[in-house]
């Protein structure tokens, strides 16, 4: 369900239900605003990056029951629409106003989204009327050398309404959208904008993934800062939206080229994926060992995997106990780390004193065939010589490996 951009925690990017005010102005929801104060040690405004000494927060009554009027009115089947209030022609106001040098450029942008909020017909009106070239131009201004602090909240607004729009292969709006220049202050913003700008970025750069955007620019031209501020992101416990975007985008690059993971390797993608694992649900779960296993393809992500201490251990975890998905990603995993480092001792008792190789064993029970339990038989096999001198390894597994010698 759309709502009004005020309406939303800037941490979340949800509907707030116990809105509270602090020092700043600025409203967020009750639980966000204290983890971030109290679990996060944070001394600063997540929307605005200030610095604060003030650390309370008070109820925002007036919007609390603003959302809850607005959710009344929005759920009763009497209520009409706003779309039919909204002419062609304040649209193109707004964006002759916008595209001028006015003063006013960041609230009216915020005018804007506020109108382009409202409904499916005005995204289209919009982007009919040219709206998405004025937005680009403002976003890219912030490259300009001498671009000062408007300039930066401009982009962010501007960045905030193409968040809002949809996008499609054949729409003129991802030809827009992938210009160089425009991308280049995309990752600008992703790594120094605010916490809400951030999650506008990463949801803009979501959707061009799924319309096959090619990375290898953005890449080529950010480095491993790039690959940083997406990590950040994964590992927002507190904007949950902005984070699995985060990890699709990720997943989507990592997959497009072996340069791509050398750099996430670099920038420390190995140890805030494993790190990441222990708390994850099964949608985060299942894409955390996805990008564990497209890292692991190459030597130094296996390296970075072996090196981390409880590797191993913290995908073994999740073996038969998230979904078939992420036994299969698993047993992937543990199958790239041993044929590549069949001698490494430290990769054999890990397996063995982890438990992995009792789950591996329980695999084997699997009815019919399968790529996984083929995987299972021929790790087995690999190391199977090597795991039987230690007293704790399974009996029937010995059993096993005798008879399929």
């Amino acid at each position: 369900m759309d709502f009004p951009l005020d309406f939303r925690c800037p941490i979340s990017m949800e509907l707030m239900k116990d809105p509270v005010t602090i020092s700043t102005g600025v409203s967020y929801e009750r639980k966000h605003i204290e983890k971030w104060f109290h679990a996060y040690h944070k001394k600063t405004c997540p929307a605005t990056m200030q610095n604060l000494d003030n650390f309370d927060v008070t109820p925002n009554h007036t919007l609390k029951r603003l959302i809850l009027a607005w959710n009344t009115s929005d759920c009763s089947p009497s209520s009409s629409s706003p779309k039919t209030s909204i002419k062609h022609e304040e649209f193109v106001s707004l964006l002759n106003a916008i595209d001028s040098s006015c003063p006013f450029k960041v609230s009216s942008l915020k005018k804007l989204r506020s109108i382009v909020q409202l409904g499916e017909e005005i995204k289209i009106d919009f982007k009919r009327c040219g709206g998405v070239k004025v937005l680009v131009e403002i976003v890219i201004q912030i490259l300009v050398e001498n671009s000062d602090f408007l300039t930066f909240r401009a982009c962010e607004e501007a960045l905030g309404v193409l968040h809002e729009l949809p996008l499609s292969e054949d729409d003129e709006t991802v030809l827009l959208l992938s210009k160089p220049e425009c991308v280049k202050s995309m990752a600008i913003m992703l790594q120094r904008g605010s916490a809400q700008s951030r999650f506008c970025t990463i949801s803009i750069f979501h959707k061009m993934a799924r319309v096959d955007y090619d990375w290898k620019y953005i890449v080529e031209d950010q480095g491993i800062d790039f690959f940083k501020a997406l990590l950040e992101l994964v590992s927002d416990e507190m904007g949950t939206k902005a984070s699995s975007c985060a990890l699709q985008v990720l997943i989507d690059i990592l997959t497009s080229s072996k340069k791509s993971r050398l750099k996430a390797i670099e920038a420390g993608a190995m140890c805030t994926l494993i790190e990441l694992l222990p708390d994850s649900n099964r949608s985060k779960c299942e894409k955390v060992l996805q990008l564990i296993k497209l890292l692991c393809k190459c030597a130094d992500g296996r390296l970075a995997f072996i090196e981390h201490g409880v590797g191993i251990g913290a995908v073994s975890k999740k073996m038969m106990h998230v979904s078939f998905i992420a036994t299969k990603t698993v047993v992937k995993i543990l199958w790239l780390v041993c044929s590549f480092n069949p001698t490494n001792i430290k990769v054999i008792e890990e397996m063995l004193f982890c438990g992995s190789v009792l789950k591996l064993e329980a695999l084997l029970n699997i009815d019919g065939g399968s790529s996984t339990k083929d995987k299972v038989v021929k790790i087995l096999k690999l190391h199977g010589s090597s795991w039987m001198r230690y007293p704790c390894f399974p009996c029937d597994l010995k059993e096993f490996l005798s008879l399929s010698a």
